[in-house]
């Protein structure tokens, strides 16, 4: 599923947000490559991306906060529902994979702006403890939302869960589709060619079947 595909049933108010959005995380970080973080507030921010330091605040609590980046589980929590609730008999890796293609949409689909994020982040390590949260925020709601599916999919075949705790799985899955989402992050924010991270995921997820 391309970045094209996924993308036509997002509406104008959307597309808006997310264009603002990444207006600001452009602007901080390059005024932050520019003269240093300390030296950058809320209002010169505000400016240079043409808001009102009310918007700002509207997308992130700080600063910092925008120079991370938006946690898109955070932005599309009703997309995890989808993910627990829609057809509950597919296969939870295809689910998961669909369900990270269309996050990757949210915050992740700019390389520029993940490819200035951590050439700046470098000068700035402490903001690694706000991203490995928000990574770790990520991972709960994801093995949470598998968890809940399992349950659903156990309910509905009314079968033995011979797989053990729904827990335990559940956490293990998370953390495998995890482990692929970083190794397409990886080879798109480090390619040059045109694919997309939503056509990284493809085959990053095609891989982690051969190896399973």
């Amino acid at each position: 599923m391309s970045s094209a595909v996924l993308d036509e049933g997002v509406g104008l108010r959307e597309r808006k947000r997310r264009a603002t959005s990444r207006s600001i995380q452009f602007t901080v970080l390059e005024l932050a490559a520019e003269r240093g973080l300390e030296q950058v507030t809320v209002d010169e921010i505000s400016r240079i991306a043409n808001i009102s330091p009310r918007t700002f605040f509207n997308y992130f609590p700080s600063k910092e906060a925008a120079m991370v980046g938006e946690n898109p589980l955070a932005v599309q929590s009703e997309l995890i529902e989808a993910f627990v609730t829609h057809d509950s008999d597919r296969d939870t890796f295809d689910g998961l994979l669909e369900l990270m293609q269309q996050m990757a949409l949210l915050g992740t689909g700019d390389r520029e702006l993940h490819q200035l994020r951590r050439q700046v982040l470098r000068d700035y390590p402490e903001l690694f403890v706000l991203k490995i949260s928000g990574m770790r925020g990520f991972e709960a709601a994801l093995a949470d939302a598998i968890e809940r599916r399992l349950i659903k999919q156990h309910a509905a075949s009314d079968s033995v869960d011979a797989g053990g705790s729904f827990d335990a799985r559940a956490r293990l899955t998370a953390l495998v589709a995890m482990a692929a989402m970083r190794h397409a992050f990886t080879l798109w924010a480090d390619g040059e060619d045109d694919e997309s991270l939503a056509e990284k995921l493809v085959e990053s997820f095609a891989l982690l079947r051969q190896v399973l």
